[in-house]
């Protein structure tokens, strides 16, 4: 095929996109690619991220009954690059025009329903609500890791999706700069819980720094995200050479508080424990002011104890209406189909591809915007209500009532726990003084005088001991006259003593359930091979007969509480899917078993809270 140049063509390159194509190289280009080819393509790679540069360069092989080389991949990049630099040239013209290059515009008109105002509309209690969270399936792999030269792009990310104030450490040590960074975590004095719940431990990105780090093979180990409440993307940045470190969240939270103003929401993993992050940091003073309310996101909520959920969890928290909080991982669900493309890709062109993935995202949530699904929600909210004839204040009652059993102690003072303990050795010395007499009366024999001899001295030191110990506890008690067993204070503490039991039998119960959960996850992972399945599937089987041989325990002691408490079967235990059901089993000082939030027929699967009125 030849193509006749006009007399204004300089260069070869403006004949074939005069006539549809772009050349493969930039002054004599001998292979050349059809613009409808490379918009193909776009779009392909757009709906199914998996579709490669080599699998679309396979298929034009094919079509063309020759033989696949790898150097068609690299021109076909090259002429993919050149098409979507002019595409981002012309959007750039067309911004111009319309008005749409003013700082932040994008980030404010993202989303026309988080943006859209009406005249006089009423102030909402939260205005903008977005959510953060980080991924680590974007890795990118260090070229120095393959014993080779690095790949040196100086071509940086076209799009405002990115933060722009991120500087790499390993950009500075290259250029032998001293800049402090300033999103460096302060060192803030330890504070001390108000309460004993603490989820902390359940977050890996929850824990200290020093334990979030990444192997020195990936130059990127994953994005960072902000999305709106509709799940458009908002703002991201690269995690470098770490894992979830503070300084991302703050980064990001940064402009976003300076874009969006006051009343804002925030969902995160960690909300909880984020949030003193965040007010330790020199973003705390900015963000009381402009009122920012923290809070966990749905799917992550159910994970945190049920006391954290009833401050950080959207169901309980006035303004949020039908949101989750969880709009990164429904963008996360999408982007980790792009891993194996941009894994070993350039730094550019992992930019580029997360750039028009992210672009399709934003393009393709736009059209399917929709308030189906608010109309729906709220006819069954409102027959709910009328079937158990409850109101919006019943709601809130039962949400300050289960607030106040989580808060009030579940174990005894220490006056208590000792008088617990006085009790038990109470039994101990009981049952110590009926040794003794047992075994004079048993061995009678001449033969088993010594056996008989050295039992009954040892029984003797293990009473004097039980009396010596009991005598202390006493002392320190102040209690004058020995209590005796069956009178009302030896009662009272035996049943603190039998909660005592039933709780620890609580406990073991709720490990091993996790244990098994945790197990039951990784059975199903796609990556798991056939060896490990099986030592899990046995694993399982072992389990499972622990559990049940718990379970008989735990109702043992739940039996023997006075009422008694609430007993389990198999089935209940495999119907446990979140780690919060079991904060309700362990009963404080206090029965629930009459109170009106404890039994309500209202599920968590119903938007049934005042804070989802729209």
């Amino acid at each position: 095929m030849s193509f006749q140049p006009l007399i204004s063509h300089r260069y070869p390159n403006e004949t074939l996109v005069y006539h549809g194509y772009l050349g493969c190289s930039p002054l004599y280009p001998s292979v050349a690619i059809s613009i409808r080819t490379l918009a193909t393509y776009r779009q392909y790679h757009r709906t199914c991220p998996r579709f490669s540069i080599q699998a679309q360069c396979k298929v034009l092989c094919h079509l063309h009954n020759m033989p696949c080389r790898p150097y068609l991949n690299s021109q076909f990049s090259d002429a993919y690059d050149v098409y979507l630099e002019i595409l981002h040239r012309v959007d750039c013209r067309l911004n111009e025009v319309l008005k749409r290059n003013t700082p932040n515009w994008r980030i404010l008109n993202a989303c026309p329903c988080c943006s859209y105002k009406l005249d006089e509309e009423a102030p909402q209690v939260i205005d903008r609500l977005f959510s953060i969270n980080g991924n680590n399936s974007l890795k990118r792999w260090a070229s120095l890791t393959y014993g080779l030269t690095p790949r040196v792009d100086p071509r940086q990310a076209r799009s405002d999706y990115w933060f722009k104030d991120t500087v790499r450490r390993s950009e500075l040590t290259q250029l032998n700069l001293n800049i402090q960074d300033d999103w460096e975590d302060q060192v803030a004095k330890p504070v001390e819980p108000e309460l004993t719940f603490n989820c902390t431990e359940r977050w890996r990105n929850a824990g200290p720094e020093q334990r979030k780090k990444m192997f020195a093979v990936f130059d990127e180990s994953g994005i960072f995200v902000a999305t709106c409440r509709h799940r458009f993307v908002l703002l991201m940045c690269d995690m470098v050479r770490s894992g979830e470190l503070a300084k991302y969240p703050l980064a990001l939270m940064s402009q976003l508080l300076s874009v969006f103003g006051a009343n804002a929401g925030c969902a995160y993993d960690i909300g909880c424990a984020f949030s003193k992050t965040l007010g330790n940091s020199s973003l705390g003073p900015l963000a009381q002011s402009l009122n920012l309310r923290m809070m966990v996101g749905v799917f992550h909520g159910h994970a945190h104890n049920r006391r954290c959920q009833l401050d950080w969890h959207p169901m309980y928290i006035e303004g949020t209406g039908l949101t989750e909080g969880e709009g990164c991982e429904h963008v996360f669900s999408s982007s980790n189909e792009l891993a194996r493309g941009t894994r070993h890709a350039s730094r550019f062109h992992r930019h580029q591809t997360l750039e028009e993935h992210f672009t399709f995202w934003d393009d393709d949530k736009y059209a399917a915007l929709t308030l189906s699904l608010v109309h729906t929600l709220t006819a069954e909210l409102l027959a709910v209500k009328q079937a158990l004839n409850l109101t919006d204040a019943d709601f809130i009652r039962f949400h300050a009532d289960e607030r106040s059993y989580l808060e009030s102690p579940k174990e005894p003072p220490l006056q208590e726990h000792l008088q617990i303990r006085y009790v038990q050795v109470l039994d101990e010395l009981a049952e110590r003084r009926w040794v003794p007499l047992v075994l004079k009366s048993y061995f009678i024999s001449v033969t088993y005088i010594i056996t008989a001899r050295i039992r009954v001295d040892a029984a003797y030191s293990k009473l004097q001991n039980a009396e010596a110990f009991t005598s202390h506890i006493k002392n320190q008690l102040a209690i004058e006259e020995r209590w005796i067993v069956g009178d009302h204070n030896y009662m009272k503490y035996k049943e603190e003593a039998s909660l005592q039991r039933y709780r620890v039998a609580l406990d073991e119960l709720e490990r091993l359930v996790v244990m098994r959960l945790f197990e039951l996850s990784k059975l199903s992972l796609s990556g798991t091979g056939y060896k490990l399945r099986q030592q899990i599937g046995k694993a399982l089987q072992r389990r499972s007969d622990t559990i049940r041989n718990t379970i008989n325990k735990y109702n043992n002691q739940a039996v023997a509480l006075d009422p008694p408490r609430l007993q389990l079967s198999w089935k209940d235990i495999a119907d446990y899917s979140f780690l919060g059901e079991f904060d309700l089993l362990r009963y404080s000082r206090t029965d629930i078993h009459e109170v009106d939030w404890s039994h309500s027929p209202a599920t968590p699967d119903l938007p049934l809270h005042p804070s989802h009125q729209l």
